[in-house]
């Protein structure tokens, strides 16, 4: 139980970074293309609260991460947050724009698992602090959340953002048949992950950009 509680406390920061950053980048660069819905619904926000939803964000990964230590001894999550709202319609070149306001969210990913390195690197450079463990552990945790949501979303699968930039860069009459998977786009999803099929397209993809990253600040984990 004890280690249930310390998984729990080590991945809770790193798991509400990743889903503020990643949801508040969706907004804040849709704003800048033209489309003030998330601005107007103060979803452009660092407040982590705005972008929580109570199953998704919370009761779903911790049910997941629990029975997964209890059943395997490793923690599993999975989970989803409130999505951004965004009409494209009102993007000032909509199918254009669409590809960097679906990119924005892995985009954050990518540069928050950067920053959780260089927590790994600090916590590394004060070895005789107490702050020091925690602060690898939660760095540690921090690249491994958001290299999986960078990765996961990046799949081209409509509602996910690389379903959008697919929809973006695909000719007009093939965009339009790709994104009518969308309302099946989480039951595929599901499918995959259960059937163990996701885990055998995004694992490579995570660990190459996990050891790119490690590579890159010098790290030894």
């Amino acid at each position: 139980m004890d280690s249930i509680i310390q998984g729990i406390a080590i991945y809770a920061l790193p798991v509400i970074f990743a889903i503020t950053m990643h949801e508040a980048a969706h907004g804040y660069i849709a704003k800048h293309f033209g489309d003030f819905t998330a601005f107007n619904e103060g979803r452009i926000s660092l407040n982590p609260i705005r972008h929580i939803d109570l199953v998704g964000t919370i009761l779903v990964p911790l049910t997941l991460f629990v029975l997964s230590k209890l059943t395997v001894g490793a923690g599993f999550l999975f989970g989803w947050a409130k999505p951004v709202p965004v009409n494209f319609s009102n993007l000032r070149q909509p199918k254009r724009d669409m590809l960097w306001v679906a990119a924005a969210g892995p985009g954050a990913n990518l540069l928050m698992a950067f920053f959780w390195a260089l927590v790994i690197k600090l916590g590394i450079a004060m070895p005789e602090s107490s702050f020091a463990k925690p602060m690898v552990l939660m760095g540690i945790a921090g690249i491994e959340i958001n290299v999986i949501l960078m990765v996961l979303n990046l799949l081209p699968l409509p509602p996910l953002d690389g379903g959008r930039m697919a929809v973006s860069l695909l000719p007009h009459r093939l965009a339009y048949q790709f994104s009518r998977i969308e309302p099946y786009g989480f039951m595929i999803l599901l499918g995959l992950l259960f059937s163990g099929v996701l885990g055998a397209v995004i694992g490579p993809a995570i660990l190459w950009i996990k050891l790119f990253i490690v590579s890159v600040f010098g790290l030894y984990i």
